[in-house]
């Protein structure tokens, strides 16, 4: 037994875990009310690795936001802008296709496509988008440099496009004037091939009134997600923490996701997200400190005992906590970005992007095997080179 866990009062958790039991909403809730973080975190990771072993993954992607000209005002938002607006924008088609031919040369696999309830973009617009985009797989891509970790890209590649959050999802149903299923279904023939988890929040009513009025509501974020999973789809979902939510409201959060991954099975992970306190209409006088983001990720892993992965995001958590993560229960640090906004615009002060080299070494450095993954977190290459198991267990 972990030396961290003889003698903590989480003993009885530790032991309902390793005997396969699933945990109730008490017992995450008590685990979040717990201060000993390190017992925590010892039940978090025995999780961890009995789904993923000592492997922990990363993805080269790109962040392109088409726009942040929003219909919306949610109070914790700093991306979204109106057109009246000076720092507002819009990409046209042909410069997003562009932005991702570029980052092609690089070796992404995944466009994270996300943006604000555009005022006036015709449905024609994503399509178009969507299609163009998919239209890159066909063109011959240079191979990159060859080095001891990395082999030449073949040819042509296969690009992934993770777009859209649910309510976008919501907003452009209403602009084709279809169905919700009609509208994903629309979307995947175009080349959707997976939904992001934004827009998640708090799904607690009263928190969500807070925080982001005329948002969608929880249902129907769950009922979109819900709807992709059942035409085959898959897709991540997220929690905004560290606002004006109580523990047990990211208990409730936690539970809902549970649920309908028993039904669907279609989460390939949760990505917890840090509320950013700066430039935003939310005053918080105790924004989340590296002790919350420990203690939620370690919860969140023992709670979602059937969501495959968790990513510890290094936008909201710096790298240097991302790392400390996996020993938390995380087994992804997420991608390579190279231009994220809607923190940044929030106060985040990590930096834009991260290098594949960079995650690799974080990844070592934490003890943990290196995997470069695809957005379904199934790996393209295993690294070597990790710190020994025993080494890193005497920390």
């Amino acid at each position: 037994m972990n030396f961290f866990i003889q003698r903590s009062e989480l003993r009885d958790l530790y032991e309902k875990v390793v005997a396969g039991e699933r945990i109730s909403d008490a017992d995450a809730l008590r685990l979040f009310e717990s201060k000993d973080l390190n017992a925590l975190g010892a039940i978090a990771d025995f999780v961890n690795q009995r789904k993923n072993s000592r492997r922990a993954s990363y993805i080269i992607n790109r962040y392109i936001n088409y726009s942040n000209y929003c219909i919306l005002s949610c109070q914790f938002c700093s991306f979204a802008r109106k057109k009246r607006d000076a720092d507002g924008f819009e990409l046209t088609v042909p410069q997003i296709v562009e932005k991702a031919r570029e980052a092609l040369k690089l070796g992404i696999t995944e466009l994270h496509i996300v943006g604000g309830l555009h005022p006036s973009l015709p449905f024609s617009y994503y399509l178009e988008m969507l299609s163009a985009l998919k239209a890159l797989e066909t063109e011959p891509q240079p191979a990159l440099a060859s080095s001891p970790e990395n082999a030449p890209r073949p040819a042509s590649t296969k690009l992934h496009l993770k777009c859209f959050t649910a309510i976008e999802i919501l907003h452009l149903a209403w602009l084709a004037k279809k169905t919700l299923v009609e509208t994903l279904t629309e979307l995947k023939a175009a080349g959707l091939d997976s939904l992001t988890g934004g827009g998640a929040e708090i799904f607690r009513k009263e928190v969500r009134s807070k925080i982001a009025k005329g948002k969608e509501s929880a249902e129907e974020y769950l009922e979109v997600h819900r709807q992709w999973h059942r035409l085959g789809g898959r897709s991540t979902c997220t929690m905004l923490y560290g606002h004006v939510e109580s523990l047990a409201d990211r208990v409730d959060h936690l539970r809902q996701l549970r649920e309908l991954q028993d039904e669907t099975h279609g989460f390939t992970a949760l990505i917890p997200l840090a509320y950013q306190p700066e430039d935003n209409e939310i005053p918080i006088i105790h924004p989340p400190t590296g002790f919350d983001s420990l203690r939620t990720l370690a919860v969140s892993r023992i709670y979602l005992d059937n969501f495959p992965h968790l990513t510890a995001y290094w936008v909201g958590l710096g790298m240097k906590l991302a790392q400390v993560a996996l020993n938390y229960g995380a087994d992804d640090i997420h991608g390579t970005i190279i231009e994220e906004h809607i923190f940044h615009m929030a106060g985040a002060t990590s930096p834009q992007l991260q290098t594949e080299a960079d995650m690799v070494k974080a990844i070592r450095e934490a003890g943990r095997t290196p995997v470069q993954r695809n957005t379904f977190y199934e790996p393209l290459k295993e690294l070597a080179g990790s710190q020994p198991a025993d080494e890193a267990d005497q920390r």
